[in-house]
Parts: C-alpha cells; structure tokens; sequence
C-alpha cells in the first residue's frame, strides 16, 4: 500500500533562461513500486525521511539506503532503486535541468559519483520541496520562477545537511575566514592547522566548493570592498588592511577580479558614514530600526 502525489511543470524558453529550471515535484510514501532500471534526461533529487531500502548503480553494485537520505538521480547514468517492502520509505522528489546545475557539480553540491548521500537530517530540505508544493498550485502566475528558485535554495540546503560535513571542516573554514587579510600563503595557513597543503585543499574544495586561494581571495575582495565604500583610505592603505603589500598588485587583482580598479568601485559605492559600518550581522527577525538604540 502506498500513496503518491505528483506535478510536472513545461517551463518556457524564457524561464529556461534562469540556468535551473524545475520539472516536476512528488510527495510519496509506503510500499512505493520499485524504480527502473531507467535513464533520465535530466536531474532528481529524491529525499527520503522515513523508512530503508536500497539502490543499484550502473556497476551492479547494491547499496542500501536508511534515513535521512538522498538520492542523486543524474542524466545519462542509469539508475534502480527501490524501498524495502517491509518498512517502505516516505520520499519527496525534485525533477531540475538547465545549465546551472553543471556549475553545482563542479561546486561538489551535486555529486554525480556518490548517488546515495547519508543527511544529518531531512527536515529542511523537505521544508524546502514543500514550498514548491505550494507554488504548484493551479493558475499560479509565478509558478516557474518560485520553482527555479526554490531548486537553488534546496542544493544549498542539501549541501548543508549532508552527514559527512564535519564540525572540524567548518573549522577551518572558519579559521581560514578569520585569518585570510594576514599576509600569510596557502602553504602557511596548512602548516597553522597541522595539515598538509594538498589535505588543505581538500577540506576547502569539500567545504566550500573551491581552492583554498580562491576562499581567501573572495574573502580579502570583500574586505576591501567594504572599506573601499565606508571609508576614506587609499587604496594602498585599503591593500595592506586586506593582505597585500603591493598596492599595484592589488589594484591589478581588484580590477581583473572584479571587473573595474579600486578608484571605480569607490566612486560607485561609497557610503562613507560617521564612525564607519558595523561588523554586528544584523538579526533579520530584529532588524536595526531607526530611532531605536541597539540593544547589542
């Protein structure tokens, strides 16, 4: 015994334009029938909460499946899988195809090789699949667009909720953030957490989807584009605050990096305020209120 239900979506050309465009949607529990062997043309995720069962990769291979878990449905790669049919299993779906999804991969939030992924927990991203629900309402004008965003929101919710994500990854990424404006090189950063640069990257490209110099840099850009905005230093002063004893080295990654010099970027977003901008992230339950003095 089991109970499904299920809506597939056309986008157009236009929405196809967005890079992610979503499909299709399913909610599903009990003793769902077996899937394929088949071959898809596009991407399914498939979130199961509840329940075991198990599933084939193109090899042979059978691997079992116990929730909270994720199924990652990949085109051209056949695939079989099915719940167990003692305990059955409650799944949600999400068909997504465009362009974007290729960059994802490449981010490692889409892992077309590991297509069994344990989560920590499904409760986000079913919160996720049910707000494509809710736009899956009949006559809903805004129905692709809700849709492709919400794909995006739930790759990053996947992303986060995966159980291999350990705490001393986030650690160092952290760590890395703190320290990423001290003139110090990759090579230096591995040696401060008893690493070695190749193990260093891997924990970065695993944690953050990309090198660890390209984490650094992203981090630096953003520093100096904010003091860039709120402040009146020169850009050789800004350089050194963010790393970089070489102010024209600097303003040639600023401007190769971000698409327009120092000088630019200042003349277009500059904010300059008594006693600067706040490092405080602002509570988005309890945002800063005018005529009201902060409470932090």
């Amino acid at each position: 015994m089991y109970h499904t239900w299920m809506r597939f979506f056309t986008p157009g050309p236009a929405h196809h334009r967005l890079g992610l465009v979503c499909l299709g949607v399913g909610l599903q529990h009990g003793t769902l029938p077996t899937v394929g062997p088949r071959t898809l043309d596009h991407h399914v995720a498939v979130v199961v909460s509840t329940g075991r069962g198990w599933f084939r990769t193109p090899d042979g291979r059978r691997t079992a499946v116990t929730a909270p878990a994720l199924l990652w449905l990949t085109p051209g790669v056949p695939h079989h899988y099915g719940p167990d049919p003692d305990t059955g299993w409650d799944e949600a779906f999400v068909d997504f195809t465009g362009p974007t999804a290729d960059t994802y991969t490449e981010l490692g939030y889409i892992e077309p090789h590991r297509p069994v992924v344990a989560l920590s927990d499904a409760g986000a991203a079913r919160a996720t699949v049910g707000r494509i629900v809710r736009a899956a309402r009949r006559g809903n004008p805004l129905l692709e667009v809700e849709t492709s965003a919400a794909v995006h929101e739930l790759l990053v919710t996947l992303r986060r909720a995966r159980a291999d994500t350990a705490p001393d990854g986030e650690q160092v990424l952290q760590a890395l953030a703190r320290d990423a404006c001290k003139p110090l090189t990759v090579a230096d950063h591995a040696t401060r957490h008893g690493m070695t640069p190749a193990e260093l990257r891997t924990a970065v490209r695993r944690g953050a989807g990309c090198s660890p110099k390209d984490y650094l840099l992203g981090i630096r850009l953003g520093h100096a584009k904010e003091l860039l905005a709120a402040t009146e230093l020169p850009v050789a002063a800004v350089a050194r605050r963010v790393g970089y004893d070489d102010p024209a080295y600097f303003s040639r990654l600023f401007t190769r990096r971000v698409g327009m010099a120092p000088v630019r970027f200042r003349e277009q977003q500059a904010h300059t305020v008594p006693g600067g901008w706040s490092d405080q992230v602002p509570d988005p339950d309890d945002p800063p209120i005018i005529g009201r003095t902060p409470t932090g």
